[in-house]
């Protein structure tokens, strides 16, 4: 690994980890494409430089998470499933899952596929949720149910999130900064697990890597929030679920990916 693959990863990880494609798939696939092996430190590297991306929410939403005590008991709520289900599968997923293309190409198709049925069957009500500090706490456990299911690479915690904030009857500009919310707590927790069992074995030369993907993760995703929560005050997520479609076919029928 050279320090232009950690910029490279840093853009990634700083695009796609707010908007429902996957940031951990694109990462993986981004690593096949530079031809960087799935090592441990690699592993430790695409959970770890997605708290870059979390302290640009911070810098934007401090006030909330900071300040508004009803938003942080809605968080810690929406919290409590996925927290538990990742510590009891972080092993599991750390191994088997984390680095596996084959399971991101076919989470990128099918939960492309997903999105674009949703979208064009779901229908927001008059009554639905416009403020983050009115969500119930029946709404925050449902949808942090819902992130659980972005343990899968290529699945995309943010898809996860918006698409349960829709079905337990949230506004999409509520769900989506509410999922911006979410991914503070998460992520983390998920780093400072990950940090906690592997920060022995980090040489000083990584530690430079992980500095460089941080600071860029950070920039590019204050941006990304920017392009996401404009974007959505015209559009609907079907864009995305096609994006999704298509790099899963390109990289299953042109790149070999079987």
């Amino acid at each position: 690994m050279h320090l232009l693959h950690a910029v490279i990863f840093g853009i990634v990880e700083g695009i796609s980890e707010f908007l429902p494609i996957s940031s951990t798939g694109h990462l993986i696939l981004a690593a096949k494409i530079m031809k960087v092996s799935q090592s441990d430190f690699i592993k430790s590297f695409e959970i770890i430089i997605q708290l870059g991306a979390i302290c640009s929410v911070i810098a934007l939403y401090y006030k909330s998470l900071f300040m508004d005590l009803r938003v942080v008991k809605k968080l810690l709520a929406a919290f409590i499933p996925t927290g538990i289900i990742g510590f009891a599968l972080y092993k599991l997923v750390k191994k088997f899952l984390l680095g596996n293309s084959h399971i991101v190409i076919w989470s990128l198709l099918l939960g492309g596929i997903f999105l674009v049925i949703f979208e064009l069957l779901h229908r927001e009500k008059a009554e639905a949720t416009d403020d983050i500090g009115s969500i119930s706490y029946k709404q925050a456990v449902l949808i942090g149910l819902f992130q659980t299911i972005s343990i899968i690479p290529g699945v995309s915690r943010s898809a996860a999130t918006i698409i349960g904030g829709l079905i337990s009857g949230l506004k999409r500009k509520t769900i989506v900064e509410f999922s911006f919310l979410m991914a503070v707590p998460t992520m983390l927790a998920a780093a400072a697990l990950d940090v906690s069992k592997n920060v022995n074995s980090f040489t000083h030369g990584q530690f430079a890597f992980l500095l460089v993907g941080f600071i860029t993760s950070f920039i590019v995703a204050l941006c990304a929030i920017k392009f996401l929560l404009a974007y959505i005050q015209k559009h609907g997520f079907v864009a995305f679920g096609i994006y999704r479609i298509a790099l899963a076919v390109i990289f299953l029928y042109f790149w070999g990916i079987r």
